[in-house]
């Protein structure tokens, strides 16, 4: 089965259509869509959102990029939404949570401790209830990894990896497995595209991150940004199939497995 590991279906963008967009990746074979909370603000839109469809899933979690106008009580709501979620077989895991060095004003020194702070407190609540994570990576990688060392149980997705070979090799051997979406389809990305080669298949999965990081048969980014959608992981698989030389078919089920394995709770119920 295709699985859209990481999307943001309750983005502005999808406001007008989001039953068509979800209809479309369906028609497109998509049968399981995770859609990661980034705010306190949007904890229950996730959550009702991932209940509208068979295929439905969400994480919930406080996204670095929310973190300069999160409070510290945030936190504590999480956890307790967290356990109100364990009942709830939509639910699979903590996200998206990370580190963003990006961004400018993500990059200053205080800013920089207090997305730490963010992000270690919110590995702890994955530990504490012993649930995978959805990471942001972006410029990241070894400060994400620092903070996972010291949470030796957790495990989870790396979101949009973009690293070195010997840091994906650093995140699959912890037990993390590497999304891969949109920016592997433009034949410039050699680096990406080499990973999607070099990896095991087994520490792979597919994503979109719509409406963010659309695959170049969309266009480039720019004024005009277009919008990623739910659908287009069937295209970005087949693309990972050609790459590696395997037929899609084999994707689309090492795929999934890997899914499952990363989000337990999805294999539950998927």
């Amino acid at each position: 089965m295709l699985i859209d590991t990481h999307c943001h279906l309750d983005a502005r963008e999808f406001s007008a259509d989001t039953r068509q967009v979800i209809e479309r990746a369906t028609a497109a074979g998509v049968q399981a869509m995770v859609i990661p909370a980034v705010e306190r603000g949007n904890f229950e839109a996730v959550r009702q959102l991932a209940h509208q469809f068979s295929g439905g899933r969400y994480a919930l979690g406080i996204h670095p990029i929310a973190v300069p106008y999160a409070r510290d009580e945030d936190l504590d709501f999480l956890k307790d939404q967290v356990r109100l979620a364990l009942n709830d077989e939509r639910f699979v895991g903590i996200g998206e949570i990370g580190l963003d060095f990006f961004l400018p004003n993500l990059k200053e020194p205080a800013m920089r401790a207090r997305q730490a702070a963010f992000f270690d407190a919110q590995l702890r609540i994955a530990q504490d209830f012993d649930l995978p994570v959805i990471v942001h990576v972006r410029r990241s990688q070894d400060e994400v990894l620092k903070y996972l060392r010291r949470r030796e149980a957790v495990f989870g997705i790396a979101h949009a990896f973009n690293g070195s070979f010997q840091q994906a090799e650093q995140f699959v051997g912890r037990g993390f497995v590497l999304g891969f979406g949109g920016a592997m389809t433009f034949e410039r990305a050699l680096q990406i595209r080499r990973l999607a080669v070099e990896l095991p298949l087994d520490s792979l999965v597919l994503e979109t991150d719509a409406p963010d990081i659309p695959p170049s048969w969309l266009g480039e980014p720019g004024s005009e940004r277009p919008r990623n959608e739910p659908a287009e992981v069937a295209r970005i698989g087949q693309v990972l199939a050609q790459l590696r030389g395997v037929a899609f078919d084999e994707i689309v089920a090492a795929t999934a497995r890997n899914a499952r394995r990363a989000l337990p709770r999805l294999a539950e119920t998927a």
